[in-house]
């Protein structure tokens, strides 16, 4: 367990040690705390059929979302449908996913969840009583929970924002059979301009852009994945290696749901001694 904390500081934070230490208090409080569920959740499809899903399995990954921001944002059900389908082809053991949806916007989240036809039970818990159980952390990445069979948090954080930490998730749940990342050597990248200032435009109107990473180093240079913090923001990119001296292109693209000045974060997981880097779009 202290081998999970340590590396959860070292996946979340290469910062301050203030951050560092916050983080550490966080995950000292969560790790094997007991995860209380309300009686009788309603979870639903689509909003619509309500469905039995009892919460019985080994281990489950719990999914809460709170009504800060942009909750369609939030959600990323589409990723979500990625990661329970890979689950289920590489584990011999049933992982249970549970998600619950304390929205702002009831009409908000039916309306998500029939446009990306999610086909997984939710419980979109009106009165937030999942949280007034538990008092979850109001930070987003801290929202996620791998529990055992006794409801006891084993690990913390979110994998579809962050794939070191679905690595442990699945390293957790299969043990040796989990699947390993392939050692990369590592290299060095410059990013020449890390924010992109998108100015005033009409929110109607789609908005692109792109950064340029330099491999600077002595290996090619790999990007494994690319996190943005909203739905509304897409990256596009080359999943080929970049030779050593060469440099590869993030097209981004940024499609407003309302007005308002904005400020995104997108991530960059590769295998850069600097690792993740840390981009930003804003107007």
């Amino acid at each position: 367990m202290r081998y999970i904390c340590s590396f959860l500081i070292l996946v979340f934070f290469s910062c301050t040690d203030t951050r560092k230490n916050e983080i550490a208090t966080l995950l000292n409080e969560w790790m094997q705390k007991e995860i209380l569920f309300p009686p009788n959740p309603t979870f639903t499809l689509r909003g619509k059929d309500t469905v039995d899903n009892l919460i019985l399995n080994k281990y489950k990954i719990i999914n809460y979302v709170d009504s800060a921001g942009c909750t369609s944002c939030k959600l990323r059900l589409s990723d979500w449908s990625q990661l329970m389908s890979y689950v289920d082809s590489v584990s011999n053991q049933s992982v249970q996913f549970l998600f619950f949806f304390f929205p702002k916007s009831g009409v908000e989240v039916y309306h998500t969840l029939r446009t990306e036809r999610f086909a997984h039970p939710v419980c979109i818990d009106e009165n937030d009583s999942f949280n007034k159980l538990n008092h979850f952390p109001s930070d987003m990445m801290f929202q996620t929970f791998l529990l055992d069979k006794e409801n006891k948090v084993v690990a913390i954080g979110n994998p579809i924002q962050n794939p070191r930490v679905k690595e442990l998730y699945l390293q957790i749940i299969m043990g040796d059979k989990a699947p390993k990342e392939t050692a990369r050597m590592q290299t060095v990248v410059a990013c020449p301009i890390a924010m992109l200032d998108m100015g005033e435009f009409d929110w109607r109107q789609e908005q692109t852009g792109s950064f340029e990473l330099t491999n600077t180093g002595n290996h090619p240079l790999v990007i494994i994945d690319v996190v943005t913090s909203c739905g509304c923001t897409s990256v596009v990119y080359d999943k080929a290696p970049t030779p050593p001296g060469k440099s590869t292109e993030l097209k981004v693209r940024y499609k407003a749901d309302h007005p308002e000045h904005f400020n995104k974060t997108i991530t960059v997981h590769c295998n850069a001694e600097a690792s993740p880097v840390k981009l930003s779009i804003k107007g």
